[in-house]
């Protein structure tokens, strides 16, 4: 979106127009709705804003439920926002460590700032991006003087009156839609300068789970972060906001449901074993926060190859912080061989998984002519040099 669009937009009728509109889902949806509305005279920096945002509304409801309707978005801006509930997360820290007032610096479209503004925070959020900026403002417009959005740097922002600082660098170029990451030297803010702040301010900085760990600063709390499945984030804790004797924490998040794993370091991996009656494919954020070892301990498992993450045991226990999978066989793991095998099963759908092996799963699964009404699990992997394929079934599933 650009600023003639959202100039078009932020009308009454143009407000009316989009909150008027049925979903728009599809591609087919997408050239009704524009025919429908520029034969009803409508200019097309209106329609074209309008229809963009009934699009985004509806792709927006997985991260933020039903105040997607009536929020306004950037295609870019809502693919690095922050869902709704990790944010209300975030606002916790800050809540439970007694800090009332929040910069929000690089706040996009204002998804951290909806969290910190719904427990009663008094917000201060501001974006480097004019447009970004606005639309933040009309978001968190419902929450009138307890939020101030404005259109500045974060290097600019007078912060001497604020209880703590939230840090969203910019890890993509510039843009509104299509946008590349950039290395973490190229931040902007820069990670320098983030960490500047959060050595004398109470802070949180957000950052992608796949930093590399060399640059996490020894004093601060690192946690990593997955929702629903994916390994969202890494979140660098400071001061106040990070808690005594933990310095690595893997946090959980499935639904309304909430787990975390919390160490003073990294955790040792328990030694390789032979394969077991079950296979335990730890969370992301256990991966990445290296508490594999905490997570096996408590499952009476071992690794199933060093440097693989897949632990094994022969106790039927499952864990959050795991995906479990019950042992069938191993199979031949050469592909006419496996297919075969697997079509002797009847096992026409097939869930492939796999770790320290170069196979891309979808090429594979073609490859495997799959025919039947059974299904199951195929872990590939590998111990020393020897490949493993591995049929098992979801625990749980």
């Amino acid at each position: 979106m650009d600023l003639a669009e959202l100039t078009a937009l932020l009308t009454p009728e143009g407000l009316r127009l989009l909150d008027d509109l049925d979903p728009v889902d599809s591609t087919a949806d997408v050239a009704r709705t524009v025919s429908q509305l520029r034969k009803a005279g409508h200019s097309p920096e209106l329609v074209s804003a309008v229809v963009g945002q009934a699009r985004l509304r509806v792709r927006a409801r997985a991260k933020f439920g039903e105040f997607a309707d009536r929020m306004l978005f950037t295609r870019a801006g809502l693919e690095q926002a922050t869902r709704l509930a990790v944010a209300a997360q975030h606002a916790g820290r800050f809540r439970d460590a007694g800090l009332g007032t929040v910069a929000d610096l690089g706040c996009g479209i204002g998804g951290d700032a909806l969290g910190f503004a719904g427990l009663g925070l008094q917000v201060e959020a501001v974006d480097a991006d004019e447009v970004t900026a606005a639309i933040a403002a009309y978001n968190l417009a419902p929450f009138g003087d307890a939020v101030t959005v404005r259109h500045e740097s974060a290097e600019a922002s007078d912060l001497s009156l604020v209880d703590g600082v939230w840090l969203d660098p910019a890890r993509r170029t510039s843009g509104h839609s299509e946008t590349a990451r950039v290395r973490p030297e190229d931040y902007s803010p820069s990670l320098d300068w983030a960490f500047e702040v959060a050595s004398r301010i109470p802070s949180g900085i957000k950052l992608g789970p796949g930093l590399d760990r060399t640059m996490i600063p020894d004093d601060v709390e690192a946690q990593w972060v997955s929702a629903d499945g994916s390994t969202i984030e890494l979140v660098l804790w400071s001061g106040a906001l990070a808690r005594d004797g933990v310095r690595r924490a893997a946090l959980v998040l499935r639904g309304d449901d909430r787990w975390e794993l919390t160490s003073t370091t990294d955790a040792a991996d328990e030694p390789a074993r032979p394969l077991g009656a079950f296979v335990h494919e730890p969370d992301g954020a256990v991966i990445r926060a290296r508490l594999i070892g905490d997570v096996a301990r408590s499952l009476g498992a071992g690794m199933l190859a060093e440097q693989i993450a897949y632990l094994t045991s022969d106790a039927a226990l499952t864990s959050p912080f795991v995906a479990s999978f019950r042992v069938r066989e191993v199979l031949p793991a050469e592909v006419r061989a496996l297919s075969r095998a697997l079509r002797e099963r009847g096992i026409g759908r097939l869930e492939i998984k796999k770790r320290g092996v170069d196979v891309d799963p979808a090429t594979f699964r073609t490859a495997l002519k799959l025919r039947g009404d059974e299904s199951a699990t195929l872990l590939l992997t590998r111990v020393g040099s020897k490949r493993l394929a591995i049929l098992a079934d979801r625990v749980g599933a």
